[in-house]
């Protein structure tokens, strides 16, 4: 059996996976190399320098590439690298579009840092009115959506707006993280290139910081390694094992957080002194038909408003035990987050104020402990 015709809790393990040829070791050594020798000038086995090409992170992008049904994988130090190295590779003067309700650090790297060389307007991507109209006047050399968006879980519909895209010749990016592969396939749905937080669900330990893109277009991929090799994000061999090593659990890991998800929100959704729940998986959603039909489940995240203010959501938030607060998420252990001060502080307040990241907002990576126990610490702190 071929490895692209494996089940996804088959591919997590094996692709990449193929024992050492000279031991047999079932686990990958770690080459933690900076270079290797040639037996003459450019005669060489195919590596030269670790920046550029490590045995280690190939087995990584070979994974990750299978894992969203790409043909080509560049893994990189951070997830902003690998989104730095894709705004690198838009052409000086062209324009760009993003969803309005991105990661703050998205936000910040396009506002402060790109804005100088492109023009780029945040649009509302779950309007495909409002994406064409967009597409139709600016133009864009490309258009970057995050579906889930992070912190309001808003889904857009990847498969028509790739078609938009096409249509007015412009490339689709999305980031995939909040729903891993297990859940989304992007490319699939027409997209050019998907990205990943590694640093997330697809490692899911919270001990590695890394990045990813995939694609099936060569000169798409061809680009961007350019840019890798030359700027020098690449992820190291040592984090590059360590996501080998986590991503096996992934399909694991990814029923269970979905599991817990589900009646964590259940519960919230029903508490008295909890204004609103948003979750992909609750009918309430506005966008829950979208979700069944694009995903295939609707994972681990959870945005929610406490009743009152900045006092009692700061309260709530010193009082849970298990719901670690931290930046972050998709690791096993459940973690808290308060967006207006933490992961999206850098969104200008008028900005938040216009997207309903509001001062009682709490956003939480639901884990894989107990789920009963989970309650209970959300029960005691609402208390």
């Amino acid at each position: 059996m071929k490895n692209k015709d494996l089940g996804f809790e088959s591919k997590v393990i094996h692709l990449g996976g193929d024992p050492e040829p000279h031991t047999g070791s079932i686990m990958p050594a770690i080459h933690q190399t900076s270079t290797y020798v040639q037996k003459a000038p450019g005669d060489h086995q195919g590596y030269e320098y670790s920046r550029s090409h490590n045995p280690t992170r190939d087995r990584l992008q070979e994974c990750l590439a299978g894992l969203e049904n790409a043909k080509y994988s560049i893994a990189t130090s951070s997830g902003m690298a690998i989104a730095t190295l894709i705004m690198h590779s838009v052409p000086k003067g062209r324009n760009v579009l993003c969803g309005d309700d991105v990661y703050g650090g998205m936000s910040r790297l396009l506002n402060r840092v790109f804005s100088e060389h492109y023009d780029i307007t945040f649009i509302n991507t779950t309007d495909l009115a409002e994406v064409e109209k967009y597409l139709k006047e600016k133009k864009p050399y490309l258009l970057w959506i995050e579906t889930p968006t992070n912190p309001l879980l808003k889904i857009s519909d990847i498969a028509k707006i790739a078609k938009l895209c096409k249509k007015y010749d412009s490339l689709l990016v999305v980031d995939n993280t909040f729903m891993s592969p297990y859940f989304q396939n992007p490319l699939d749905l027409g997209a050019d290139i998907v990205t990943h937080s590694l640093t997330k669900y697809i490692n899911g330990h919270s001990d590695v910081v890394g990045g990813a893109m995939m694609t099936n277009n060569k000169k798409i991929y061809d680009q961007i390694w350019f840019l890798q090799n030359s700027i020098g994000p690449s992820l190291s061999p040592f984090d590059s094992w360590l996501v080998l090593r986590g991503v096996k659990t992934l399909a694991v890991r990814m029923r269970q957080h979905e599991i817990n998800a589900i009646q964590v929100a259940k519960f919230l959704d029903s508490h008295p002194k909890i204004e609103k729940v948003i979750y992909p998986g609750l009918k309430s959603h506005p966008h829950h038909a979208l979700a069944k039909k694009q995903m295939r489940g609707f994972g681990g995240m959870i945005t929610f408003y406490v009743k009152g203010g900045m006092k009692e959501t700061k309260k709530f938030l010193t009082k849970v035990h298990l719901f670690k607060l931290a930046e972050s998420l998709g690791g096993v252990e459940s973690l808290s987050n308060h967006p207006a001060i933490m992961t999206h502080a850098s969104v200008p307040v008028e900005v938040r104020k216009k997207l309903n990241i509001s001062d009682n907002m709490v956003r939480i990576s639901v884990g894989i402990e107990n789920c009963s126990d989970l309650i209970d610490d959300l029960k005691n702190a609402l208390k």
